[in-house]
């Protein structure tokens, strides 16, 4: 066998065992689909433990998604900083009332806690912001779909040298552009989950009339909280992506898709099955911020896409 020869099959090969990575996150996504759907046809004990595993298999799709793209270091790390965080701040939260506001979550609903807060909560903080983090580093880098197999024909060193310049300053203008994406994708985000989850009666606040129109008992204090935490959480990945390597295999289909249905599956959701109207149409303004020039840049390079 010649030398080109042998490399067209090492080639082959590794395509093959990257396409088998890219399926197991691939399967998780697909469960996570059907497992929601299920969810408006649910109530009680059955709705508690459907939420649950929304939960765990949207943690599960996050963290295989980012093992695979990233490796194993960047996806704990990943983990560690926003469910870390997260727990952090729902554990001060429940506490004191800062940053969101005064609120406390239902006992014995959504499996074991931690000082009050299930341990369910930060790691939905995981799987519901990976997508969306993703999705702020598209629209910030310009980057699309179709670049799902450019590592291999480009060689990594290029890619190592493009990551080690996009990334020389912590405080550059698109990383901090990137962090203000991902705030307000985050609070696009909690405009689907709190009323959702109120509505459920997972979590209750003290004061209810503080809010937006049409979801009043959720206050405005927690927005702006999660705002500041997602900004926090934006810095210290963008820490992340500067001390590890860059990606190694640059697909971001699942994590886009996941967004897609997030956005526009929760908007249906809400406004369809939940009797949700008002956060239907917050949430789908909230998480259009980012979801609406994601579109129009698949729109402009359908062809590639």
């Amino acid at each position: 066998m010649t030398g080109t020869a042998r490399r067209s099959v090492a080639a082959i090969r590794g395509w093959l065992r990257t396409d088998r990575r890219r399926a197991i996150p691939a399967l998780t996504a697909l469960a996570l689909v059907f497992v929601q759907i299920t969810y408006p046809l649910s109530a009680g004990v059955a709705r508690d433990r459907i939420t649950v595993a929304v939960v765990v298999l949207s943690a599960a799709t996050a963290l295989l998604h980012a093992a695979t793209t990233r490796g194993s270091r960047w996806a704990i790390g990943f983990f560690v900083v926003v469910s870390g965080l997260g727990l952090t701040a729902e554990i001060v939260g429940t506490a004191t009332g800062f940053p969101f506001g005064s609120y406390a979550y239902a006992v014995d609903r959504l499996g074991p806690a931690f000082a009050d807060v299930p341990l369910a909560v930060p790691l939905a903080w995981t799987g519901g912001l990976y997508p969306i983090w993703i999705v702020a580093g598209m629209l910030v880098s310009g980057a699309r779909l179709s670049s799902v197999a450019i590592t291999r024909s480009t060689g990594r060193g290029s890619d190592a040298r493009a990551h080690s310049s996009s990334n020389a300053r912590l405080l550059s203008g698109s990383n901090m552009r990137r962090v203000g994406l991902f705030a307000l994708g985050a609070v696009g985000w909690d405009l689907f989950l709190d009323p959702q989850m109120v509505a459920d009666g997972q979590w209750t606040w003290s004061v209810t009339d503080a809010g937006l129109p049409g979801i009043p008992e959720i206050p405005y204090t927690n927005y702006l909280g999660w705002a500041l935490v997602a900004v926090v959480m934006g810095v210290l990945l963008t820490l992340l992506d500067h001390v590890l390597p860059p990606p190694r295999d640059p697909s971001v289909a699942v994590p886009v898709a996941v967004f897609g249905w997030t956005w526009v599956g929760s908007a249906l959701a809400h406004a369809a099955f939940l009797g949700l109207p008002a956060s239907a149409i917050w949430g789908f303004i909230g998480l259009g911020v980012l979801g609406i020039p994601l579109c129009l840049r698949a729109w402009a390079g359908r062809r590639a896409f």
